[in-house]
């Protein structure tokens, strides 16, 4: 019989109380009001098998109030991070603590995508087929060969002495379109197969967002579910989850698919069918219409990257053209493969793939036809409150979706992506009765939850924030300089680096520098060096090694810089006198040229809404949040939160964004700033 809320919310009061089993598991433990809330809170969605949106402020301890309900009564629980970083933390630090402190016999398991796992046939293939040229690939292969037989897991992250984005992992790893399954020689010592039937069993499974969402894709398509019925999920830094289910609950194929599928049908078919064609001869026309494919957007062809909506291509750009001749050649191809289908289960594996690269693209293709007309005969972006049209059963309307495509520097990526996710995820939050959670520390703006809830559905689930624990007023002072110019205007980062110098130089460095582009980043960096240089600080710039490597130098370097765009907003902790000044250059709007925002924000206009208060304003608050979070991480932290933009003064929606931010002490004056930091760096450090 289940216990009464009020009982489990003694019991919660009882396991958090200053001589309790969680104070003797956790170091420096203080007792707070609100983490102790939280987890009655949390504790009784669960017992009642209901939706909760919870906003935890940073130093509430929402992990070990969400862990310590989860674990004594969610019964199977999946527990999803916005991180592989935190999803590691969680699971070898955070649940091993609360379960020892609880002392409850509760099983727990990590799963990740299968990309983070070595491939035993991948990797024999790639040591078999000797064609790396890179000595420093070779080194990685051998690290790998040697790591593949001494592993339990496979888990790439335990290699550390092969980086993360070294380009031999995706020769050792496979994916959902090169894995044999069980026709697999290896299937028996898979490793994503064991990670599998260790989630299946285990009693709590911490995952990661992109692969929650790929989980619920596939029994979308009616393939067995790859996680296990849960009775409690958790998300954690749910403010991802908007931008990760749109992502998932589109179609996307690229051209590395395509020149993927070539590389493995010349390894495949000299190996098991070299006499069946001429292999070289077979995959060359597709490997040429892919590459032209991408050269097909010329316009820009000398960029890093960009984002086309498909209906600013021309209908006489050479594109869609070129996007027929890879479907020709990728037909042809896949005839090719069939007539050797029989020679060996991989060759008939590759059939497969083939026929499913023709499906999406031919899918695709259709939609963006689909969508062009309907766009040019005058049907802007439906929205909610507008009828459907006259459509087949089961037929989505073309507006309901946006194609667009992704081109970087020598490869292309065909998306569709839905306006709306909320229907979507409605019906998988509806699919089985079960506890839903949703925590972060920046899901509302000043209060208000409706942004976040509306995108994914939960407009008739309860929400509640708790505050932060910290002394923002005496830990924290907020500067905006006066005088500056606005963003777009040409010289303002390197305005941004001259005002920020007085305050680097009185921190001693122990400064980040986040920016909103990483032309941004470039452009600071080579602003800042040589005075940095002078001065004795370090400069440590994104894109120089991997983050992970940036942060642990940044830390151990007594006097430093760390200058970074988006990847250094949130999910990193910097504790201490190491992190004293925060500089923020300017209000973090999304680029306009986004296809599918231009898209959501087309449909909330059509609707009769502002949708740059509706939309792009709280998008704004909730990142700048994250970042402004950076700054204080403990109680004993102090310093500076500097922000450039003059908007936040002098647009009517900067109060807005303003109010929502933490409570810090706020200036405009930069002596105040120099002689806070003076003032709070000459105490001992703690």
């Amino acid at each position: 019989m289940a216990q009464p809320v009020s009982e489990r919310a003694r019991d919660i009061e009882r396991l958090f109380a200053e001589d309790g089993p969680i104070a003797a598991a956790a170091v420096g433990y203080r007792k707070r009001a609100a983490q102790v809330e939280m987890a009655a809170a949390i504790a009784e969605a669960i017992e009642g098998q209901a939706c909760l949106v919870a906003e935890a402020g940073t130093g509430t301890g929402k992990t070990f109030a969400y862990l310590v309900p989860a674990l004594l009564w969610g019964g199977k629980v999946i527990i999803s991070t916005g991180t592989k970083t935190l999803q590691d933390q969680l699971f070898e630090r955070d649940l091993p603590a609360v379960r020892q402190a609880l002392n409850v016999p509760v099983t727990t398991a990590l799963l990740k995508g299968r990309a983070n796992y070595v491939c035993h046939y991948h990797t024999e293939r790639t040591l078999a087929n000797g064609r790396l040229t890179s000595r420093e690939d070779v080194a990685h292969l051998r690290r790998i060969s040697v790591f593949l037989k001494t592993t339990r897991t496979g888990d790439k992250a335990e290699l550390g002495t092969v980086p993360e984005n070294a380009g031999v992992w995706s020769l050792v790893t496979s994916t959902r379109d090169n894995c044999l399954g069980q026709d697999c020689p290896n299937y028996k010592d898979c490793f994503v197969q064991q990670a599998r039937k260790n989630a299946q069993q285990a009693d709590v499974v911490v995952v990661n967002h992109h692969l929650f969402f790929a989980d619920v894709m596939l029994r979308e398509e009616g393939v067995s579910e790859l996680l296990p019925a849960a009775n409690t999920v958790i998300f954690d830094e749910a403010h991802q989850l908007p931008d990760t289910a749109t992502l998932f609950f589109g179609d996307t194929v690229g051209s590395a698919q395509l020149l993927e599928l070539c590389r493995d049908t010349l390894a495949e078919g000299l190996a098991h069918a070299r006499d069946g064609a001429d292999w070289l001869q077979a995959i060359t026309p597709l490997e040429k219409a892919v590459r032209d494919l991408r050269l097909a957007l010329g316009g820009v062809a000398e960029r890093n990257a960009a984002k086309l909506a498909v209906d600013q291509i021309a209908a006489s750009s050479p594109f869609f053209p070129a996007l027929e001749r890879v479907g020709a050649e990728l037909e042809r191809l896949t005839g090719v493969l069939e007539t050797n289908a029989e020679r060996a289960e991989t060759i008939d594996a590759l059939v497969r793939r083939a026929k499913e690269l023709r499906a999406k693209l031919g899918a695709w293709v259709t939609a963006a036809a689909t969508l062009r007309a309907a766009l040019q005969s005058g049907g802007g972006p439906r929205h909610a409150s507008e009828a459907q049209p006259d459509l087949d059963a089961g037929e989505d309307d073309p507006r309901d979706h946006v194609c667009w495509i992704d081109a970087y520097a020598s490869s292309v990526q065909l998306h569709r992506s839905p306006l709306s996710i909320a229907p979507i995820f409605t019906r998988e939050r509806e699919s089985y009765p079960r506890a839903w959670i949703f925590t972060s520390a920046t899901l509302a703006v000043k209060n208000d939850f409706s942004h976040f809830t509306e995108q994914l559905g939960l407009t008739d689930v309860a929400a509640r924030a708790w505050p932060s624990p910290f002394d923002y007023p005496s830990q924290a002072l907020l500067y905006v300089p006066q005088g500056m110019p606005e963003p777009h205007q040409s010289g303002f980062t390197d305005l941004v680096v001259e005002r920020a110098w007085p305050l680097i130089e009185a921190a001693g460095g122990r400064t980040f520098l986040l920016c909103t582009t990483l032309r941004a980043v470039d452009r600071a960096a080579d602003a800042l060096r040589e005075r940095l240089d002078a001065a004795g600080i370090t400069l440590y710039r994104q894109g120089d090694a991997a983050r992970t490597e940036l942060l642990d130098r940044f830390r151990n370097t007594p006097r430093a810089v760390l200058i970074g765009s988006q990847s250094f907003w949130e999910g990193i902790d910097v504790r201490g006198q190491a992190l004293s000044l925060v500089v923020i250059d300017k209000l973090p709007f999304a680029p306009p040229d986004d296809p599918v925002l231009a898209a959501r924000l087309a449909r909330i206009t059509a609707a009769g809404g502002n949708a740059f208060m509706a939309h792009q304003v709280p998008e704004a608050v909730i990142s700048l949040k994250q970042g402004a979070g950076r700054l204080i991480r403990s109680e004993t932290d102090h310093g500076v939160l500097m922000l450039c933009d003059p908007r936040l003064i002098s647009k009517p929606y900067g109060r807005r964004i303003w109010q929502s931010l933490p409570p810090f002490r706020r200036t405009r004056e930069e002596a105040e700033a120099v002689a806070f930091l003076r003032e709070v760096l000459s105490r001992p450090p703690g």
